[in-house]
Order: C-alpha cells, then sequence, then structure tokens
C-alpha cells in the first residue's frame, strides 16, 4: 500500500480493519486488530502532557502510556442481513491502568442497502473521526488534536441508531439518528452522560471533498466527593446560587461539530470547527484545528494550527467575603474554576511513513501555548503564565 490516504483508510476502520477479513470472506466470523507503540515527551517537569482523562503523561522523562494501545475486534455475520460486532480496547484510561474495556458491543441489522440500524454499544458519533479516533493507522497526526478532541471525553455510548445512505447528483450523502447514554472515567472521577440524543449528516463528493455536521445533547453527571462536599457547604450560606451553579449533577450539556475532509491522493486538508455547551462547572468552549498535509511517495509530512478558548466558566462566584470563613470558601471556588480552563493553541508538524505494508511510523511536534493548565496535568504552581511548550512524539501504528 503505497500513498496510502489516511481519510480513505475510515471504511476500513469502521470495519475495524477488514484486511484480516477479506480472507475470512467465507466465514461466519472475522477477526482484526490494531495497536499503536508511542512515546511522548517534552521540554519541561513543571506539567505533564497527556490525552484528556489520563493521570499520567510524558515530561522531560519520556512516557510510554500516552499513545500506547492494543484493540482487537470480531465480527460474526449470521446472515445478509444481522451481524455482531465486538472490540476490545487497552489503553491508559482515566484509573491509571490498562485494563482492557468493551468499546464496540452490538447488534446490527442492514434492513436494506442504505438502511441499517444498530443495538448495543458503539463508537460515539461526536467528531469527525470518532469511530477510528484510537486507530492510529486510520489518521495523519500521531493522535486527533487534542484542542478539539478533549471537549468530549466519552469515545462509546449505549443505546441504538439508524443509519441511511443515498447517492445525490452532489455525491453520497449519509445520515445517522441515535440516542442512548455514555460513561467513563476522567482522571479517577466517574462522568455520566444520559438521555442523550443526536444525529450527524456527511455529504462525500467524488472529487473527494467531504463535508460533516453533528449535534448531541443530553445530560451530565460528575461523580466527585470534592465538589459535592464543596457544593453542601456554599449551601449552608445565603450564597445557594452559587452552589447551584457548581452542583454537577444532571446538567444540560450539548456539543456541535462542523467538519472538512479534503483529499485527492496527493494533497489533504482535514478542518473541524466545534462548540460545547454545558449549564455545569465544565465550561463553554469553541474550538477548531486545521491539517494540510502532502503525500510523496510513501511519505506524508503535515502541519496542523488548533485552538481552544474558554467561552464561558458557568460559574457566577456571588459569595461576598464578609467573613473569613466565607472568605476561604470563595477563594476554594475561585480555585476550582481556574482549574477548568482549557484555553490554549497549537502548532504542530510531522510526518508519517509508511514503511511496510499495514504499518506506519509518525514522528511529531507539537509547540503549546496553554492559558492556566490548558489540557496539562500534574501541573506545578506557576505553569500556564505565558510559557509554551514543546512536545515531541514518535509513534508506530498497524492493523491486522
Amino acid at each position: 500500500m503505497m500513498a496510502l490516504k489516511s481519510r480513505r483508510l475510515a471504511p476500513l476502520a469502521l470495519a475495524v480493519l477488514a484486511a484480516t477479513a477479506q480472507a475470512q470472506d467465507n466465514s461466519m466470523f472475522s477477526f482484526s486488530g490494531f495497536a499503536t507503540l508511542g512515546l511522548t515527551g517534552t521540554n519541561t517537569d513543571d506539567a505533564q502532557y497527556a490525552t484528556f482523562g489520563q493521570i499520567r503523561g510524558g515530561d522531560k522523562n519520556w512516557s510510554g502510556e500516552v499513545d500506547s494501545k492494543l484493540g482487537l475486534q470480531a465480527t460474526a455475520k449470521f446472515s445478509p442481513m444481522f451481524s455482531a460486532t465486538v472490540q476490545l480496547l487497552s489503553k491508559q484510561n482515566g484509573d491509571g491502568n490498562f485494563n482492557p474495556g468493551l468499546e464496540w458491543a452490538f447488534l446490527k441489522a442492514q434492513l436494506s442497502p442504505g438502511l441499517s440500524v444498530r443495538l448495543g454499544r458503539m463508537g460515539g458519533p461526536f467528531f469527525a473521526v470518532s469511530d477510528f479516533r484510537d486507530v492510529g493507522y486510520a489518521n495523519t497526526w500521531v493522535r486527533p488534536p487534542l484542542d478539539v478532541y478533549s471537549q468530549v471525553p466519552f469515545s462509546s455510548f449505549d443505546g441504538a441508531d439508524l443509519n441511511f445512505q443515498t447517492s445525490t447528483p452532489l455525491g453520497t450523502w449519509s445520515a445517522q439518528v441515535f440516542g442512548g447514554q455514555s460513561k467513563t472515567v476522567i482522571a479517577g472521577t466517574d462522568v455520566d452522560l444520559k438521555k442523550a440524543m443526536g444525529f450527524n449528516t456527511t455529504l462525500e463528493m467524488d472529487n473527494g471533498l467531504s463535508l460533516r455536521f453533528g449535534h448531541v445533547a443530553g445530560k451530565l453527571t460528575a461523580h466527585t466527593t470534592t465538589l459535592a462536599a464543596l457544593v453542601a457547604t456554599i449551601r449552608q450560606t445565603p450564597f445557594t446560587s452559587t452552589a447551584n451553579e457548581l452542583d454537577p449533577t444532571d446538567k444540560k450539556a450539548a456539543f456541535t461539530g462542523l467538519g472538512l475532509n479534503w483529499d485527492n491522493g496527493s494533497w489533504l486538508v482535514s478542518a473541524e470547527y466545534t462548540q460545547r455547551r454545558t449549564d455545569s462547572y465544565a465550561s463553554d468552549t469553541n474550538a477548531w484545528f486545521l491539517t494540510l498535509g502532502h503525500r510523496i511517495d510513501k511519505f506524508t509530512p503535515y502541519v496542523t494550527v488548533s485552538q481552544i478558548k474558554n467561552v464561558d466558566s458557568n460559574i457566577n462566584n456571588t459569595i461576598q467575603p464578609l467573613t473569613p470563613g466565607l472568605a476561604q470558601l470563595k477563594a476554594a471556588v475561585d480555585g476550582f474554576v481556574a482549574t477548568q480552563v482549557r484555553t490554549q493553541k497549537t502548532w504542530a508538524l510531522g510526518v508519517r511513513w509508511d514503511f511496510m505494508r499495514n504499518t506506519a511510523l509518525k514522528a511529531q511536534f507539537d509547540r503549546v501555548k496553554p492559558t492556566g493548565p490548558g489540557f496539562f496535568i500534574n501541573t506545578q504552581p506557576g505553569f500556564g503564565t505565558g510559557s509554551s511548550v514543546n512536545v515531541y512524539s514518535i509513534a508506530v501504528d498497524t492493523v491486522f
């Protein structure tokens, strides 16, 4: 496979890399998988670089835990109409271990060539590359841009979806409606998204241009004993409105994304613009990224620029420091809100080398300028006050 087109690998990833499945066409069962072995380091020990929700990352001591992962999938085709898919994924999770998790487990009914329904656990369709965001080989970058993809921590959901696809004069149009619930662990804190409903629509043109629009809304809950204790304390004061805003239980949350991808086999352009809106302490954010790449034989150099900005902290701290106790309480609220600031900008340069079949080597340099902690973890006092951080990454991706 020379000059592999990362975007056009998406159908392969959605079938979970069916390279091996072709050899099993006459069997009810097919098996495939993907893996990434990565190393990540930075030029500072004042913070660690990690994907959102992880509790350990890379600093001057390089880490193999940020991007390394292993995914295995099995598909059973019972008839031309009915099939089942199961996927296990092992990567550093919010509890700090690599225990395999059940990422996908769904039944599918192909009701007609252009209409299907699925029931069970499926990839959360929140971003343009949601279904294959963990399949490094299917993406140009070492990892999807964190400034955009860290806004929604849920990678799968339990529920049902309906998918429709048809040909139009402009190209292939597909639409998806879905509903259900999701849960995850963010740095040791359990987070739930319930009563989620959403849709996606995509137009793929023959000239390599693809356009996508999606939206999802639900009720968000964070099960944090520390914040619950703070909320309970504030409710014993006259400033209950601040407590109600901080309360992380059953709060409205919505996410909207607009994506563009163009791939003519030689040049590739990817872009996304997203908005997160909540009624919780999880701040409202706007984010975007733009990637430009060019394939030269087996090499694909690329550049990415991305940014996330806080639009609203959603917390109006009305506590008046009339007594020392209230002053401490006001400071505690302000300190907590400050930890939720997710403003940062990133420039990235990288190269992908498809040096052998179904395997790629990637090297990437990121220059990240956070305001406050950004998406860095285990930060030291003074971090994020204007200095930029260099992030170095190298990864080997494969599918089998």
